[in-house]
Order: structure tokens, then sequence, then C-alpha cells
């Protein structure tokens, strides 16, 4: 009996102690170093004689997940969001490449109404665009940021982030919405999302959990959102890309399952009812498909109408022209080329590592 007891007790202690291993090893370790890389491993680790079982993911999951469901503003009722015009206006600013205007009319919006969390979330979205842009480099056919240093400019980007998501915070403590939790829940993701480009797994992990909570409690408020669709989707579509680790994940952290035909489907959904998210579930939905898909000719449908609505943006004709080129057309691929370099992007850095990103696309364009 004593034994049976020892055993049991024994039993019990390992138990205890895997599941204080897993609370403190259970982590997301985030990695910009290939978009072709494998998207996730499986480590596995003694502990008490106990094999447990890591994953290592990608920082595109929380990073790209959460965050990209963009800057959603105003009053959230049924249906659709309601945008100000101020709202209209810097987000036309930042997808037409125009970022100074856009964080300008950003700190216009802070000025005004310094506790509402958009003007900040807004400005943090047109320094986040500086950032892909000055971040991106061209590997495999494909310009996109993978991973980029610390730098001490950082700071004024994690302390916007940080402040959309406290005054959202302070507004459902007074009143709960679906609007605010949205807010909070994107202040938390552009967080993770830089700090997923700077391979912070731990933080990334972080703020990448609590920003899908606040998107779940505005979800469970508000269904109708289609805007939220952009989040949901991205959600869906990775997970499934992630099929292999996934059931760690569910397992360790409760995340549900995902369908990348649903998440194809909601950001379509995103895209076609949307009020603000449009042009990033386009792009984010085209990037995806020619990266992980490769459906270049879908993805070139789907991101066309990015460079025809918003020419001045060398992003976007960077990206459409690297899916001309998978395809063969050439001609094509080089005027979106042309047409990023004539772009001239406000900002010095971004304007230089543009002109960089063109002369590695022609010049990989003329070496096949």
């Amino acid at each position: 009996m004593q034994s049976k007891g020892a055993n049991a007790k024994d039993l019990l202690l390992r138990k205890s102690r895997t599941r204080r291993f897993c609370r403190r090893h259970f982590v997301l370790h985030c990695s910009w170093n290939s978009l072709n890389s494998s998207v996730a491993e499986l480590e596995a680790t003694q502990s008490d004689g106990l094999v447990v079982y890591r994953v290592r993911i990608i920082s595109h999951l929380w990073p790209i997940l959460l965050c990209c469901a963009a800057f959603s503003c105003a009053q959230a009722g049924a249906e659709e969001l309601r945008a100000a015009p101020q709202v209209i206006a810097a987000a036309e600013q930042i997808y037409s490449g125009d970022l100074e205007g856009g964080r300008t009319t950003a700190l216009r919006m802070q000025e005004e109404q310094p506790e509402h969390p958009i003007g900040y979330l807004l400005e943090a979205e047109a320094l986040w665009w500086r950032i892909w842009c000055t971040s991106a480099e061209f590997k495999y056919g494909m310009t996109f940021p993978r991973h980029r240093a610390k730098l001490q400019a950082d700071r004024h980007y994690f302390e916007l982030a940080t402040k959309a998501t406290m005054l959202a915070e302070k507004k459902i403590a007074e009143h709960d919405s679906a609007e605010m939790e949205f807010y909070a829940g994107m202040g938390d993701a552009l967080a993770s999302r830089l700090y997923g480009l700077r391979g912070e797994g731990r933080n990334t992990a972080r703020t990448g959990v609590r920003a899908r909570e606040h998107l779940l409690r505005a979800i469970a408020l508000d269904t109708d959102l289609a805007d939220v669709d952009l989040g949901l989707g991205l959600y869906n579509y990775y997970i499934d890309t992630l099929s292999a680790a996934a059931r760690v994940l569910r397992f360790f952290m409760g995340i549900p399952s995902g369908s990348k035909k649903e998440g194809i489907r909601q950001l379509q959904h995103a895209i076609d009812k949307g009020v603000l998210v449009p042009p990033e579930a386009r792009f984010y939905l085209a990037i995806n498909l020619h990266n992980y898909d490769q459906q270049y000719e879908q993805a070139l449908e789907i991101i066309s109408p990015l460079t025809e609505k918003y020419p001045s943006n060398a992003l976007f004709q960077l990206a459409r022209g690297d899916l001309f080129a998978k395809l063969g057309r050439k001609e094509k691929a080089r005027d979106c080329y042309r047409a990023a370099q004539a772009a001239l992007p406000d900002d010095p850095d971004c304007r230089k590592r543009v002109q960089e990103l063109v002369r590695a696309s022609l010049a990989a364009l003329n070496s096949d």
C-alpha cells in the first residue's frame, strides 16, 4: 500500500513539475530568418524523466496573425465601422505611401482627442509601414521584411502601442464595447508585430496572446464587424499552415484549430465588406498566396487593385512586380519595379531602401 501510495504521489509530483516546466518553457521562439524555412518544429526536452515538447514557430504567426487586423476606427456598430472623415483621410494617406502625411493627421487627432486610442494607433501604423519598408529585403524572388535589429527609435513605437492599449482598457473599465476591445487588442498586436520582426520570441508571444484575448472579446460583443475578419482570416490561414504544430499549441494554450479555406473566405469578406481594412487585407492575402501556396495568378488578381488605386505606394508595386516575375511576364514586372522606383517615398531611408530593392529585383529578373 505504501508503495502504491508513494508511486501515486510521485506521479502527481512529476505531473506538477511537468506543468510548471511547460509554463516556463512553452514560448513562441520567433525568427524571420526565411519565409521558405520550416514553419514550425518540435523540440524534445528531458525533465524529471519525462519528455516535454516545445514548439518553435516563425514570428509571422502573432505579428501578422493578430496585428495586421489593421486599425479599424471610430464607433463600432452592427455590420460595419463608422469611421470619421479624418480617420479615412489618415488611412488613405498611409496606403498611398504618404507616411509622413498620415502621421501628421494622426498627431492632429491626438491633439483633438488625447484620451482616444485611435490617433496613437494610426501614428503607429504609419511608423510600421516605414519599418516594413526600411527592413525589407529581396529574397526568394520576393520583397519582404524578415528580421531587423533593435533600434533606439523603436521606443516611440512601443510607447504609442502601449498608450493605445491603456486608453482603450480605461474606457473598457468604464463601459465595455467591441470598439475598445478591438483598439486594446490592436495596441498589443502592434507591439507584437515589432517584437516579432526583432526576433524577441517571449515578448512576441506575451503581447500576441494578450492581443488575442482582446480581439476575441471584441468578436463576442459584435460578431458582425466585417473588418474583424481580417484578424480572424489571418488566424485561420496561419494556424492551418502550421497544422503539424497546431495540435501541440491547442493542447498547451487552448488555441482552436483553423482552416486555410475559411481564412481565405474571411479575408475576402474583409476585402468586400470592410470599411478600413480592405487594402491591408488585399496586401496580406496576396502575400500569403504568393509565399505559402504559390498561387501567383490568384495573388496577382487580388493585389492589382491596390496598385491601381494607390500607384504611388512603392511597396504595393514591388509586390505586384514579384508576382509578374514569378509568372514569367518580365516586361510587366519591369513596369512595376520602375513604378516603384518612380514612387519616391517621402521618408529618405525608405526611399533609399526602395531603390536598393528595385535594383535587386531588376537584377534577378535580368539574370533569368
